[in-house]
């Protein structure tokens, strides 16, 4: 189980979640965020201070954002970012690349 971003942080990227993740399981892409579902420990921290209420558990994702679950997953795997399992956020950990569904993505 691991805590997922969705498509309000497409372009907002506001980065309080990212201060608040006690383990560094967060990683910036070109126009969001992602959690290292792997790396996570269900803290909840970074649910706490989304501004946008972009973050939600894998197990309650609302309908219509459900995606972002494999979104999350693949962006670390080779057809992304290829970075596996980094073990936690650094400065050689941020790209301008995003998983296609979210380079993709238009607001409606």
């Amino acid at each position: 189980m691991a805590y997922v971003i969705t498509d309000p942080c497409i372009d907002v990227k506001d980065g309080d979640c990212t201060v608040a993740c006690p383990v560094d399981c967060i990683y910036e892409g070109g126009r969001m965020f992602y959690i290292h579902p792997g790396e996570c420990i269900n803290c909840g921290l970074c649910l706490s201070v989304c501004p946008v209420d972009a973050i939600s558990w894998d197990e309650e994702i609302p309908q219509g954002r459900v995606q972002f679950k494999a979104v999350n997953q693949d962006f670390f795997g080779p057809d992304v970012t290829n970075w596996g399992s980094p073990g936690g956020w650094d400065k050689n950990y941020t790209t301008n690349r995003d998983h296609p569904l979210v380079a993709a993505y238009e607001r409606a």
